[in-house]
């Protein structure tokens, strides 16, 4: 009788359940698209070519992973403001797009391995005199907002006192914008994107190094979904695996493509 009952109750459970619901791999697959946030004001790794169309190793990273699903994919422009909205309102399956996996953004959105590692650098007006990062100080520094690299300078600002100096801008165009026409002394971006920003500007410069650490930077999905988590981190596995990370880094950035273990992290 015992035996009876407990798996009447267990089939009473079972019956209770709720529908299984499909994931969102299931979703990308079922709809034959893959919509990729990217941030194309970030060259060379995401930015609008000659003919106005969407390029760089995050657009291509986008294209891996729609053939990897047969799939279609559809670029969705954005801002460092709006990466991890998009996700959050599921107006994009995925974000390539510089994101750092901090503690605080994980609370909203799900993060993949990293699969692209930058370190900030600062470009300058060729007449400020800047060659180090202490000649920041005093000086107008400017980024854009929500990203790691104004979060971590404002620390700095508000130990120099200097936090009034500080200019936040909605897009990195902006901030190359504002110190090509000598509206900042220095704009904080990546060190991939200094050197396309230098020859386009020839009243810029290449500045300093930035003191804080590297920024591994992840793909970027829903929080609650774990298999579709689990598949972005077995893309950036075969990427690495298969030589394609490698190639697309040479194609758009050049050299050797940066190590993405963290030392003494397992992944």
């Amino acid at each position: 009788m015992i035996k009876t009952l407990a798996l009447g109750g267990c089939l009473a459970a079972f019956v209770a359940q709720p529908a299984a619901y499909a994931d969102k791999l299931d979703d990308v697959i079922d709809e034959g698209v893959l919509r990729c946030g990217v941030v194309l004001d970030f060259p060379p790794i995401g930015y609008r070519d000659a003919n106005n169309e969407p390029a760089g190793f995050d657009v291509e990273y986008c294209k891996d992973l729609a053939a990897a699903l047969e799939v279609e994919h559809e670029i969705l422009p954005v801002t460092w403001a709006e990466r991890l909205p998009v996700i959050v309102t599921n107006s994009a399956d995925v974000v390539f797009g510089g994101t750092s996996d901090s503690l605080a953004r994980a609370k909203t959105v799900g993060f993949s391995i990293p699969y692209a590692i930058y370190y900030a650098q600062a470009v300058v007006g060729k007449d400020t005199g800047i060659k180090t990062f202490e000649d920041m100080k005093g000086k107008r520094v400017a980024a854009a907002v929500g990203t790691v690299p104004e979060q971590e300078f404002l620390k700095i600002a508000k130990e120099w006192g200097t936090e009034d100096l500080y200019q936040g801008y909605q897009s990195e165009n902006e901030v190359f914008l504002a110190v090509a026409q000598g509206k900042a002394d220095v704009g904080i971006t990546t060190n991939t994107a200094v050197k396309p920003i230098v020859e386009k500007y020839d009243t810029i410069t290449a500045g300093p190094r930035m003191p804080w650490t590297t920024d591994y930077t992840s793909v970027v999905g829903p929080r609650k979904d774990v298999t579709w988590l689990n598949y972005l981190n077995l893309f950036v596995t075969h990427q690495v695996r298969s030589g394609r990370y490698q190639e697309l880094w040479n194609t758009y950035v050049g050299g050797e493509a940066p190590e993405l273990r963290i030392p003494g992290v397992l992944y």
